[in-house]
């Protein structure tokens, strides 16, 4: 029941997002706070808690296994997406969608402050290793292809200036380097990245529920919807969890990647389906029923694996 618990309260966070995005109450229009918010994580307190977790989490081959497992999950999830977009014969630019939908989790915005929360603060490693050093990698490099293959876009494609554009990354980077080379923390920093640190998660959560939106979609789109549904939060935890047994991951550790594959649609797929010019009111609707569908099914997963 404390599991339950932390879950429904990190999803509170995301309802009360939604629900000022419903009632804004606010001078500021919701987009925009919405940017203001995301921006600030996105090249500030992010990359400060990236920085210090992985300058402290133990670096060995489990972390190649780490992303190896993610790697495997994100292309069992995006295969079968494209055999039952082929299947079914649907129309390119909702298939991008779809795919994007069902391949790339919120394993950050979301995965990252619910496994802190259920597990304690190692797991914070494990998110971050999970989201930079396979997810995010291959969203702006498979992902963009793929958008770039069902859409279309006047822009060129440039996949590696997309993430060289990424301060996560950078601060990832560095913190493997001092890591590695056993450089200590300062004593003088370490509080400065905790506080910066301390913003992610009730920030990121209120910009998840600030994301949800329904545009509106039709009929056609419902098997689709279902398909993506059953990948991300039901096909992929599996396909997670052989593969994290086949790289000897046990108990808690195995667990934080079930619950990692488990989370809903990527939010920040939302951007590039704007890019390709794909189904982005589908994609809209993939994240926000994923989100609200992952109350019921990330509590099924813990029972399930612990």
């Amino acid at each position: 029941m404390v599991v339950v618990e932390t879950i429904l309260q990190m999803m509170a966070l995301v309802l009360l997002g939604l629900g000022w995005r419903w009632l804004a109450p606010g001078r500021l229009p919701v987009g925009q706070l919405r940017s203001a918010i995301t921006e600030i994580v996105f090249y500030l307190l992010l990359p400060a808690l990236v920085l210090r977790v992985l300058w402290r989490t133990e670096l060995a081959l489990p972390s190649l296994g780490i992303s190896a497992v993610a790697c495997i999950g994100t292309f069992g999830a995006m295969l079968l997406a494209i055999l039952a977009c082929r299947s079914c014969r649907i129309e390119p630019g909702l298939s991008g969608a779809a795919i994007l939908a069902a391949s790339f989790g919120n394993v950050t915005y979301l995965g990252l402050p619910i496994l802190t929360a259920v597990l304690g603060d190692w797991a914070a490693g494990v998110a971050i290793q999970y989201d930079l050093f396979a997810s995010t990698p291959l969203l702006f490099t498979l992902g963009m292809l793929l958008a770039s293959r069902y859409g279309h876009s006047e822009q060129q494609l440039r996949p590696l200036r997309r993430l060289a554009a990424i301060p996560a990354l950078w601060a990832a980077l560095l913190a493997v380097v001092l890591n590695l080379a056993d450089a200590p923390l300062p004593g003088l920093l370490e509080p400065i990245l905790i506080q910066l640190g301390n913003g992610v998660v009730p920030l990121m959560l209120l910009a998840v529920g600030l994301s949800l939106e329904w545009r509106g979609i039709g009929r056609y789109a419902w098997g689709p919807l279902l398909m993506v549904l059953l990948v991300q939060l039901v096909m992929m935890p599996l396909v997670v969890w052989w593969a994290s047994g086949l790289f000897g991951f046990q108990g808690e550790m195995q667990l934080a990647l079930v619950l990692e594959a488990a989370m809903p649609s990527m939010v920040l797929g939302l951007v590039i389906c704007e890019h390709y010019k794909l189904d982005t009111a589908f994609y809209a609707a993939a994240i926000t029923v994923s989100t609200l569908l992952s109350i019921a099914t990330l509590p099924l997963w813990y029972f399930w694996f612990s």
